[in-house]
């Protein structure tokens, strides 16, 4: 599918409403814009929140900080390097 959109003096674009069907898209909803080369790839962004609780995690993990986390993953991932 292709569609044209005008960009305003303010850096503004409508999305077309056949492009906002296609990706789901409704207002309030985040647009995630990656570069390629001389293009730009526009993608509806994940809901992470949404994902929370569909990864099971140990009960003996629950609750670590963050930073231990971090932690632990940056010294496992140095001994695989080895």
């Amino acid at each position: 599918m292709d569609e044209v959109a005008t960009l305003t003096s303010k850096g503004q674009v409508t999305i077309p409403k056949r492009v906002r069907d296609a990706l789901g898209l409704e207002a309030g909803d985040e647009v995630h814009f990656k570069v390629e080369e001389n293009r730009a790839v526009v993608a509806k962004s994940r809901d992470f929140l949404g994902l929370a609780g569909s990864v099971p995690v140990p009960a003996t993990k629950r609750g670590t900080p963050w930073d231990e986390v971090m932690r632990q993953t940056r010294a496992a991932r140095a001994k695989n390097r080895r």
